[in-house]
């Protein structure tokens, strides 16, 4: 009788032992998990600050010379064909130049039509003198004389043509200053703004004083994306690499880009964040059609693509390389060094330290979690694989 009440008495504070520790244990944490897959690895770098849309040919235009515009044949928005009168300003005194040089080579043609003429003529006088001179009908003297003759004629008819390409050259000149009276589209596109109306005056910018254009001139049949990147990233871009380009006016879609160009020198505008402008064109220009220049974008440039390989998201990652992995006996978290390879702000590929089907934490952030704490574990909601 004895002997049982003590084994009572031992069971009753086994079990108060068991509830005072059940109710002073530490409570789990609530921690948002990941399984480890295997999947595909981009290395990337995109922009810095905003990128924009850019034409690949745009022209500021102003005529050469200034004066009052008299004609303005196109709107802002038409598109225009290369050649296209776009602006013209005051040239009636040039036209009236031009009229005049062209009076002045028919007259010369003429003058030196008549001059070749009579050096003809007399030269052939000159050739029937000598002749004659041979068989002793006329003297030497007039012989001599006649042929003084054909060659005073003859530089008189080369004079007269010489004379005649000058003044086809006034022409030449006289066309030009006309010419430049006159502004043309050098590329066909879409005229994007006009500063100027009939009968204002246009000048063009004096050198070192840069004033608005004239005609600004947009080909919109060829956009790319001007991406300021950090110089750091440079070394590991070549020209031809892929990139991904986002557009704010058109969120959720991106657009196959193709690096096309890298600037030859790095901007210092900010001293402590230089970069160099690097380019990259639409893979499909039809799809960039309705895209505006100056539009905000982002560039993200691929260096390297992993397929099928471990990874993890890259929020998950401590400092150091390590993950905090769920101990799936207790759930209880240990803290595990991993090697890693390719990644990218998403996702980063794990070369050692962890395999498929693994569990780990991406809820570093939680108060509380952190290795050899239990965990209560929710579901991860991460970006899709891709």
């Amino acid at each position: 009788m004895r002997l049982r009440s003590v084994f009572i008495l031992a069971a009753v504070i086994a079990l108060a032992a068991a509830a005072l520790w059940y109710g002073t244990r530490p409570k789990p944490v609530a921690a948002v998990l990941w399984t480890v897959e295997k999947g595909r690895v981009e290395a990337t770098v995109a922009n810095t600050r905003a990128a924009s849309v850019s034409a690949c040919r745009r022209a500021k235009l102003s005529p050469s010379q200034g004066g009052r515009i008299v004609a303005l044949p196109v709107r802002e928005g038409q598109r225009v064909a290369a050649g296209q009168v776009l602006l013209e300003i005051w040239n009636e005194d040039l036209g009236a130049q031009l009229a005049l040089a062209r009076a002045q080579v028919e007259s010369s043609r003429s003058r030196a039509e008549q001059s070749c003429r009579l050096a003809e003529v007399a030269e052939h006088e000159a050739a029937r003198a000598q002749s004659l001179h041979l068989r002793g009908f006329v003297s030497l003297e007039r012989a001599e004389r006649s042929a003084s003759e054909a060659k005073a004629s003859r530089a008189g008819c080369e004079a007269a043509r010489a004379e005649g390409e000058q003044a086809q050259a006034r022409v030449r000149v006289a066309q030009a200053e006309l010419s430049r009276s006159v502004l043309k589209a050098p590329f066909a596109g879409v005229v994007a703004k006009i500063n100027g109306e009939l009968g204002e005056q246009t000048t063009p910018s004096p050198p070192g004083i840069p004033t608005p254009p004239a005609i600004d001139l947009i080909d919109d049949r060829c956009l790319y994306v001007s991406a300021p990147i950090d110089e750091i990233d440079l070394p590991a871009i070549r020209i031809g690499m892929q990139a991904r380009i986002s557009v704010d006016s058109f969120p959720g879609r991106r657009f196959a880009g193709r690096v096309r160009r890298i600037a030859p020198y790095v901007l210092d505008v900010e001293k402590q964040a230089r970069t160099a402008e690097v380019e990259v064109e639409f893979v499909e220009p039809k799809e960039a059609g309705a895209l505006l220049v100056g539009y905000s974008a982002d560039a993200e440039i691929v260096l390297g693509v992993h397929e099928g390989v471990v990874r993890v998201p890259s929020a998950a990652l401590l400092e150091g390389k390590r993950v905090l992995v769920v101990r799936e006996s207790d759930t209880v978290l240990e803290e595990r060094a991993v090697e890693t390879g390719l990644a990218n702000w998403e996702f980063t590929e794990v070369t050692r330290g962890l395999s498929a089907g693994s569990r780990i934490v991406v809820s570093l952030d939680r108060a509380g979690v952190k290795a050899g704490a239990r965990i209560e574990p929710e579901a991860a909601a991460m970006p899709a694989a891709k």
